[in-house]
């Protein structure tokens, strides 16, 4: 098809057409909330149910830690109570304290399979090193992982919608402006900090919420 119009005519480009693509709301949960997922008693719920909220659980206490990441997290990559891992988006390494809350969900899972992964999700893969093969069965996984969080979720009484991103959203929502914006850029492993403040300021509503209220009073 290439070279049937003009470029002279093609609507969009650099001086032309540009398509504003708006803003996603990011809302994670709530302290409340967040216990709730925590509390929920799965004992008689289908294992893949309490699978998927470990998952879910182990990305938020690593900062939001990508899917993709947690999926891929290994025994090895657990050395004297610190996790030491890269991180897939942007082959940023670091090391992280492991919290008892983290130890707790690793003793479920033993080793096993040639891997050594934490999660068996890509244990069926023959070779954990192709990235190829990695990153078609990643999505696959997280489909299915929240579609059971989906359950738990209503299990558990919480009205919003759950899904592994919240994760991120949920560690974004509560630390708000808690924690030093250079150590939050340090938690996310961005690799500018400008990533940091733009995502950071979707969770940060104190001085504006202070300064309508100072307008229109309480």
């Amino acid at each position: 098809m290439e070279g049937l119009v003009d470029q002279k005519y093609y609507p969009f480009g650099k001086g032309k057409i540009k398509i504003k693509i708006p803003d996603s709301v990011k809302i994670g949960l709530n302290t409340d909330e967040l216990k709730l997922l925590e509390n929920v008693d799965l004992t008689d719920a289908p294992e893949e149910l309490m699978h998927a909220r470990d998952i879910w659980l182990v990305s938020f206490y690593f900062a939001g830690m990508r899917i993709s990441d947690v999926l891929r997290l290994k025994h090895s990559d657990f050395q004297n109570e610190r996790l030491h891992y890269t991180m897939g988006k942007n082959a940023k390494t670091g090391s992280l304290k492991v919290s008892e809350k983290v130890l707790k969900i690793l003793d479920k899972y033993p080793k096993a399979g040639k891997h050594d992964l934490i999660f068996p999700d890509l244990q069926i893969l023959p070779d954990i090193k192709d990235t190829y093969e990695v990153q078609k069965k990643i999505p696959v996984a997280l489909r299915r992982i929240d579609r059971h969080l989906k359950k738990v979720v209503e299990m558990a009484g919480i009205k919003k919608t759950v899904t592994m991103h919240i994760a991120r959203h949920t560690f974004g929502n509560l630390s708000g402006d808690k924690i030093p914006i250079q150590l939050l850029q340090k938690l996310y492993r961005h690799t500018s900090i400008t990533t940091t403040i733009g995502y950071q300021g979707n969770f940060i509503h104190k001085d504006a919420d202070d300064a309508l209220e100072a307008v229109i009073g309480v």
